[in-house]
């Protein structure tokens, strides 16, 4: 595999991004931790436009399906320990560098977020890490999931006019991870925390419940479902425990019950506050991309070797310190992948090729 590296910006605290639609072009957004921009890039790394300037405290962000310009954010998350004040809002593209923010649902704590169609209805699963705390690292007080059916226009909400979030589970701590799936032919969500990782399903029809399965009763920070060796049968890649150094992937075996089959070979010493996660078909191949932020900082993507029968992993880059990846293949058909390396406040577009 060859891979070629380009800094496309140096944005303090880097940490989320999303693609997005713009006028038609396949653009991606880059969002801050701290009290720092967002900017829309175009697919070849061009810095395109400033969408705001402040507030930050972007955890997660997501495009409104069936729309042009127009994503969901989390704001005022700049920390565990500050963000009590943290929100959803949604950000509409009206002009050039002019782009209109409102806010959707309050939601404290708010980490994770993302929306889930089902039956032809939109669905918004809304992660809160924690519920509150009295001092500096304070897990006293456990998070939640939250879910809503959301509407296909949205230009009502805004202060005033929230969207009202139902509880789905509670008792959730350290409620961290967020990784959109396919699971029996629909959409669907896995929630990594201390109790596990756990399967939110939307309802079958509008108007039913949501089904919630633990699929692992295992601490995780990060989890992912992907079918790595093509039997049709989805391994769940696992960061353990939370902001953990450990990176497993488990098996489903015949009994339904996963086992664990693959670990990363480094030290743990060496992948501490492993973080960045996403999973995709990357040169053809069902792939996971993984970053830490402490130890050696490296990033790497994860395949299987049908020839070795075993899983096989290629360094994206080193000393980066990723806190998100991305991955798409570009209008010339070529795969990249995005990543914020929060370590190094650097903004990186990594283009793939076989050698």
């Amino acid at each position: 595999m060859k891979i070629e590296k380009k800094v496309i910006s140096n944005l303090n605290k880097c940490y989320a991004m999303s693609e997005l639609t713009c006028e038609g072009r396949h653009c991606f957004l880059v969002a801050a931790e701290k009290h720092d921009p967002c900017y829309l890039f175009s697919e070849d790394g061009e810095c395109l436009e400033t969408v705001w300037t402040e507030p930050g405290g972007v955890m997660t962000m997501t495009p409104v399906p069936g729309t042009d310009g127009q994503f969901l954010a989390t704001h005022k998350f700049y920390s565990p320990n500050d963000s009590a004040e943290a929100k959803i809002v949604i950000v509409t593209r009206r002009g050039k560098d002019d782009w209109e923010v409102r806010t959707l649902c309050e939601a404290p704590f708010v980490h994770r977020f993302g929306i889930l169609r089902r039956a032809g209805v939109n669905y918004l699963l809304v992660c809160c890490l924690k519920s509150g705390h009295e001092y500096k690292n304070d897990w006293r007080f456990p998070g939640a999931c939250y879910g809503a059916e959301l509407p296909e226009d949205l230009s009502s909400f805004g202060d005033g006019n929230l969207l009202e979030l139902e509880l789905l589970a509670d008792d959730l701590l350290r409620n961290h991870g967020y990784s959109k799936t396919t699971w029996g032919g629909h959409e669907a969500a896995v929630v990594g925390c201390e109790q596990g990782s756990l399967l939110f399903e939307p309802p079958c029809v509008r108007g039913g419940d949501w089904t919630i399965t633990n699929l692992l009763p295992v601490p995780s920070s990060d989890a992912v479902l992907v079918d790595f060796d093509g039997d049709g049968k989805p391994e769940l890649g696992l960061i353990s425990p939370f902001h953990g150094n450990s990176l497993t992937i488990w098996h489903l075996d015949e009994f339904g019950n996963y086992v664990p089959q693959w670990k990363f070979p480094a030290p743990e010493k060496d992948t501490e506050m492993l973080h960045g996660t996403w999973a995709d078909t990357v040169l053809g191949k069902p792939a996971w991309i993984v970053g830490w932020r402490k130890g050696t900082r490296d990033s790497i993507l994860i395949t299987w070797d049908a020839e070795a029968g075993d899983y096989h992993y290629d360094y994206i880059d080193r000393a980066a310190g990723m806190a998100n990846g991305l991955h798409f293949v570009n209008a010339k058909g070529r795969d990249v992948i995005v990543a914020t390396n929060r370590e190094i406040d650097e903004v990186a577009l990594y283009t793939l090729t076989e050698e």
